[in-house]
């Protein structure tokens, strides 16, 4: 029998079982917990089932991403992170960020797929789903700079919208994905999907098997895109390209089912 999306399951899945509070503490600990107990994985779905971006069939998704725990990319993930917010009781909408890799292999603006909440007076970015270092709670959607273990966030003015930055304890400023505060619907991804259907169909391309996966751990995040394993620890960060083949299959294992050691 299918797992159908339910908000307790959800919680026990992620350690927040009975966590049903609407305010700022208990958001931290859904957004961190998430990105502790489900991992970003391109291998959780075949290419085919991956494509769906906009007729995502929540039920499917929550029963492999999340009951499971095999996570995914970020239309799954924080398409069913927006849903159980809005069943918690958040005021929570969808917004669209843009990255320059993205812009260059899916050709369009509207391509990472995220929240914002706005809550107690103010505006938080909520972000359970994406492939590199970002912040592990929710971001202020303010002009200051804000510190999360040791990792340096700040949002500047960007065309019509902002630019999400992050330095790390010894590294400059960078461009993590720009942004529109502008709500958005589910329907908006269409040019992504239809793009990403062209890409995974073109028998010329072969790189869309790309492993990509990441999990966060209590200080920090581990990432692994093809033999780039990156660890990014109390703001610091270590990058190794992994050769031999019995490690790289063992620390794919370890991020995926958060046996991190």
């Amino acid at each position: 029998m299918r797992n159908v999306f339910d908000v307790s399951t959800y919680l026990r899945r992620i350690g927040c079982d009975g966590e049903t509070g609407v305010n700022i503490e208990t958001l931290r600990k859904l957004q961190k917990s998430h990105l502790m107990a489900i991992p970003y994985s391109s291998v959780a779905y075949g290419l085919r089932d991956a494509v769906d971006v906009v007729d995502l069939d929540e039920d499917a998704v929550f029963e492999t991403s999340i009951a499971e725990g095999k996570g995914g990319a970020c239309y799954h993930l924080n398409r069913l992170f927006h849903r159980l917010l809005r069943e918690l009781g958040y005021d929570v909408t969808p917004i669209a960020g843009s990255t320059t890799e993205g812009r260059e292999t899916f050709g369009t603006d509207i391509e990472h797929m995220f929240n914002r909440v706005t809550l107690g007076g103010g505006e938080w970015l909520v972000d359970v789903g994406y492939p590199g270092p970002v912040y592990l709670e929710p971001l202020p959607v303010s002009d200051a700079v804000h510190t999360q273990y040791r990792s340096q966030f700040r949002l500047v003015e960007h065309e019509s919208g902002y630019a999400l930055q992050r330095r790390g304890a010894v590294t400059r400023w960078g461009v993590v994905y720009t942004f529109t505060t502008e709500p958005r619907q589910w329907s908006d991804w269409k040019e992504l999907e239809d793009n990403f259907r062209e890409l995974v169909g073109d028998p010329d391309r072969h790189d869309t098997q790309e492993i990509l996966c990441g999990r966060a751990f209590e200080n920090g995040q581990v990432f692994l895109r093809q033999r780039r394993y990156l660890t990014v620890r109390d703001g610091r960060e270590q990058v190794r390209t992994i050769t031999d083949d019995d490690e790289h299959r063992m620390l794919l294992s370890r991020i995926l089912s958060g046996e991190l050691g």
